[in-house]
């Protein structure tokens, strides 16, 4: 749950079916790869905010075997 830039709160309860609920996408990568994603973000944004954070991997863990992939 959370306020809005208008100053709505915008929350997530079971019964309340909305269009403008809270959302956080994250992507991890380079702070290259990052820098150059960018400009198509600000480009797909109309409201909202975006930050940037430093990420620490503290666990990767990959399935033992390929997804589609009989064990």
């Amino acid at each position: 749950m959370g306020f809005g830039a208008h100053s709505r709160l915008h929350t997530a309860k079971v019964l309340r079916l909305s269009e403008d609920l809270p959302i956080v996408i994250e992507i991890v990568d380079s702070p290259e790869r990052i820098a150059e994603f960018l400009p198509e973000l600000d480009a797909m944004i109309g409201e909202g905010l975006v930050t940037l954070e430093r990420a620490e991997i503290l666990l990767y863990r990959a399935p033992k075997t390929p997804r589609g992939s009989a064990p």
